[in-house]
Order: structure tokens, then C-alpha cells, then sequence
């Protein structure tokens, strides 16, 4: 699969703070807007588990589960919107994630991303709102387009200011097949979130 350069990836990971902030995605209108501020340090989380599995073979995701924070949602696809922004899933009553396409798909070596909203303007809650409560060792299930489901187990989850956004952590190489969820979290201000909350995991294993 041929990826964005890091350029690309840095750019997708900075827009990601608009994520479940009320921000601007593509097609979107909304009250408030997050803007990114900075690149982080090139530095990476080990996602320990029990230990890896092996990679599967692309597939795109079109839903998602996290049985400890009651989350079973649809998938859609994002992409790069005209001024090189990521794009965010729709502010919509039927609230959903979305996988960022230029990232692997789940399963495959690297860091699949996958956004989500967490309050959806006059809709309320967003589909990631419990997403920082998420705990080590928890699971996260990714199903794939050839009827497959990914296994993830999460390692860490980190709130951390969005001004500091760790972009390589997120978007950077690894050896072997991740998971990322982001949303949005910490004090809400008229300007929006002031935090973004990531999901570190790593496959552990694969269903038919």
C-alpha cells in the first residue's frame, strides 16, 4: 500500500485535534473550531501486550467495538480534505467513527487510525465519549470488509494537551500491526476541547 509521506501524516495527525471538538472537518459547518499549534517530539509508546500476532492482509474496517465503554458503531472512510486537513466524520444524530484511509487498515503492520467525535454539537454525546476511560488489557474489535474481525488489546491510553499533540507516536512506523483511536477531551472552553485523548493497542488476535 502506498502511504502519505510523514509530511502528510504530520499534517493529518496535527488536523486530528479537530476531532470531537466541535472543529471544521471537510463539507462541515459548526459553532466552535480547535486549531493545531504545534509538532511533537519524535518519540514513540512501546503498545506491549501479550504478544504480537501476526498481520493480516488489508481490509478495510467498517465497524468497530469496545465491549468496556459500550461502544459498537459503523465505520466510514476519511480522507485529506482540499486544504490537506483530515477529514472528521459528519456532526450528525447517527454519530460514527472513522478510519483515517491513507493509515493501514486494521491488522496490517503499522498504525491503523480511527476518529471519533466526542459530543456532536445539538446531538449531544459523540460515539468516542467514554474513550478515556478506557483501561490496559481491554479490548477493541475491528470489523473488516472480508468478514474478519481484528483483535486489538489496549496498552495505553494518554490525555495530553493538544498544543503538544504527539504526532509521531500516532502517525509514525512501527513493526508490527496498531491500533489508534483519538477524540477529544479534557476542559471545554467557548473556543473547544483543550486535550486529545489516544488510544495506544496492539493486534492480538484474529477471528474468520
Amino acid at each position: 500500500m502506498t502511504l502519505p509521506s510523514r509530511r502528510a501524516f504530520a499534517t493529518a495527525a496535527m488536523a486530528s485535534l479537530l476531532v470531537s471538538c466541535g472543529g471544521h472537518g471537510a463539507g462541515q459547518d459548526t459553532d466552535t473550531a480547535e486549531r493545531p499549534r504545534s509538532t511533537p517530539p519524535p518519540s514513540r509508546p512501546s503498545a506491549e501486550t501479550g504478544g504480537p500476532a501476526e498481520a493480516l492482509k488489508r481490509s478495510v474496517p467498517v465497524g468497530i467495538r469496545i465491549p468496556a465503554i459500550g461502544v459498537d458503531t459503523p465505520v466510514m472512510q476519511l480522507g485529506l480534505a482540499a486544504d490537506g486537513t483530515v477529514e472528521v466524520p459528519p456532526i450528525a444524530a447517527d454519530d460514527r467513527a472513522g478510519w483515517y484511509r491513507h493509515s493501514p487498515t486494521p491488522g496490517q503492520t503499522g498504525p491503523s487510525v480511527i476518529l471519533g467525535h466526542v459530543t456532536v454539537g445539538a446531538y449531544g454525546e459523540g460515539v468516542f465519549r467514554h474513550l478515556a476511560r478506557l483501561r490496559r488489557g481491554e479490548r477493541i474489535v475491528a470489523r473488516l470488509e472480508n468478514g474478519k474481525a481484528a483483535v486489538f488489546t489496549v496498552s495505553t491510553v494518554r490525555t495530553v494537551a493538544q498544543a503538544d499533540f504527539p504526532t509521531d507516536e500516532v502517525y509514525g512506523n512501527v513493526g508490527r500491526p496498531e491500533l489508534r483511536l483519538i477524540t477529544c477531551g479534557g476542559p471545554h472552553t467557548s473556543d473547544g476541547y483543550r486535550d486529545s485523548v489516544i488510544v495506544f493497542a496492539a493486534l492480538s488476535s484474529a477471528s474468520p
